[in-house]
């Protein structure tokens, strides 16, 4: 941890911020996912994404009102602490535990079924282990994935991409059925509401990490102006990113029929370039995750560490770094173990893992828009009912459907992490009698 009279220095703008946040949502992950979406919504995906983007703009809103309200290097939980109250903020903090704990599991399980689908000799624990020691191994080590390595990995996911929608549309006009312009990959006969809205609720896994840039607040110029701005930007931008890809796909391959959905992305790859841009594609999604795992396993032992360290978990056991390597070690190894769950889960399931403690984070963070709102109205502040009530109050129902849509093993075991987090909530604050230690958690992901 850095010395605590170190202080951030603002040194970023817009561009800086939007980057990050882009980087972070990892653009490539839309065709990592698109199997399993075309399935659960009978060949729509684009419109699953589209949902999920309304919700994510809703969403976006209230965490710049927030932004501007707690100009802190933030999140879910600082905002519900401060604007509703200290014990629904652990809670929400409890809830997105569960994100950091379970999305280095997912990152290997898609990683790991992309290589299982190109090599079916190999048994799909071999590579989920592989990726687990791998990324461990170099978390324990310190290894952090630079600034210019994350730009260079954009970049490289960006050109895959595009050369991914270049074939695809060689590919359609090849074809000469249907054309580029159709409304069958939003609405056709095999899908619906619910099963769109279900996949809307998976599709809501690619977004995580637009409000990241919180995070970051406190190293940015203008943090009040630009923070909003880029959180806006970054879920519109992924967002589109999101429905094209998603909709040229869509019509290469319509309805959601795969030999293997959680690597179906391989298959119309080799449809579109042969078995050279498959291989291309495969080694980019493989790139990407790795690399996603690698960070996403040291916020996840740092927010631990956090926690260890401010006693909201057991400190001799969370709140230690190793002598030698200056890392949270036994958290690195926890956060690994708990990855080998992967050999028993698809994607699906797994991702529903994530977007559970997501969608109530989300849930609250707009809920905690219109606490504010009636917080500084007592106090004589006037503030604008629509951007403060009006839209939150949307996007709060938008997220609680969709949580309600999730998996049912994802909400039963939501449900009981949250049931843990009560118990443990009760324990440290003397049966709710007082105030939870405060979580660190901009800090830790920040270290």
């Amino acid at each position: 941890m850095t010395d605590s009279s170190a202080t951030l220095t603002r040194t970023l703008r817009l561009p800086s911020l939007v980057l990050f946040g882009l980087a972070y949502l990892a653009p490539l992950i839309v065709l990592g996912i698109f199997g399993v979406i075309a399935e659960t919504t009978g060949g729509a995906t684009p419109s699953a994404y589209l949902v999920a983007l309304v919700a994510m703009l809703f969403t976006a809103h209230s965490y710049g009102r927030m932004s501007v309200a707690h100009p802190v290097a933030g999140s879910a939980y600082t905002y519900v602490r401060k604007s509703i109250d200290s014990r629904v903020g652990f809670l929400v903090g409890w809830a997105m535990l569960l994100d950091y704990v379970f999305l280095p599991m997912v990152i290997w399980l898609i990683g790991a079924s992309y290589l299982g689908s190109a090599f079916p000799g190999v048994p799909m624990p071999v590579w989920i282990i592989s990726y687990i020691l791998l990324t461990t191994a170099l978390n324990v080590l310190g290894i952090k994935v630079a600034d210019k390595a994350n730009f260079l990995l954009m970049a490289f996911q960006m050109l895959v991409i595009l050369l991914f929608v270049v074939l695809s549309v060689g590919s359609i006009t090849a074809q000469g059925s249907g054309g580029l312009f159709s409304a069958t990959p939003f609405a056709n006969p095999g899908t619906g509401f619910g099963p769109i809205t279900a996949g809307a609720a998976i599709a809501a896994y690619s977004f995580l990490g637009f409000d990241a840039v919180t995070t970051l607040t406190e190293e940015t110029v203008q943090p009040q102006k630009t923070v909003p701005r880029a959180i806006m930007l970054v879920a519109l931008i992924g967002g589109g990113i999101f429905v094209v890809v998603s909709y040229v796909t869509q019509l290469v391959h319509p309805g959601g029929d795969f030999a293997n959905v959680d690597s179906a992305a391989t298959e119309i790859a080799v449809q579109i370039g042969g078995n050279l841009f498959a291989a291309v594609f495969l080694a980019g999604l493989v790139v990407a995750q790795f690399a996603s795992g690698i960070a996403a396993q040291a916020s996840a032992s740092r927010l631990m560490y956090a926690m260890g360290r401010d006693s909201v978990l057991p400190k001799k056991v969370f709140g230690r770094l190793n002598p030698r390597f200056r890392t949270p070690v036994v958290n690195i190894v926890i956060t690994g173990a708990v990855g080998l769950i992967a050999m028993f889960l698809d994607v699906s399931t797994s991702t529903s893992f994530i977007n559970f403690g997501a969608f109530t984070a989300f849930t609250l963070v707009n809920v905690s828009v219109i606490f504010h709102y009636f917080r500084e109205t007592k106090r004589g502040v006037r503030l604008n009912r629509v951007s403060y009530l009006g839209v939150p109050g949307i996007g709060a129902l938008i997220c609680a459907y969709l949580l309600s849509q999730l998996d049912p093993n994802a909400l039963t075991l939501g449900l009981s992490w949250l049931a843990v987090g009560i118990i443990v909530l009760a324990a440290i604050t003397r049966g709710f009698r007082s105030a939870p230690p405060e979580m660190q958690t901009a800090e830790a992901v920040l270290v």
